[in-house]
């Protein structure tokens, strides 16, 4: 990461951008498309089915594995950048859906 950074001459604002034309980094951040688009590509190319994938399946496993690690809903929100801790929260009640089940020991 520290390289990238370092290349591309971040030192503030978003980290993931897109470039332009001769190389130049614009200054916004990623489009939501634009990011479904990236995450298909390279799930295509290592075989995965893509109609199952999308931008936000990783923003959703992020915060699942972060709960799942007991990280605190203040930190994942500093990530994620929800505003509202219910979004997260219905992240964390799915990463603990299995961690006391009634089923343990026989299923």
């Amino acid at each position: 990461m520290q390289e990238w950074l370092s290349a591309a001459g971040i030192i503030e604002g978003p980290v993931f951008r897109g470039v332009g034309r001769g190389d130049r980094l614009n200054p916004e951040q990623l489009t939501a498309q634009s990011v479904a688009l990236i995450v298909k590509h390279y799930a295509d190319a290592a075989g995965l089915d893509v109609d199952k994938l999308s931008g936000h399946s990783l923003r959703a496993g992020f915060i699942t594995s972060a709960a799942d690690n007991r990280a605190s809903i203040s930190r994942i929100m500093e990530v994620s950048r929800h505003r509202d801790p219910r979004s997260v929260e219905t992240y964390v009640r799915r990463a603990d859906r299995y961690s006391d089940h009634a089923g343990d020991g026989f299923l």
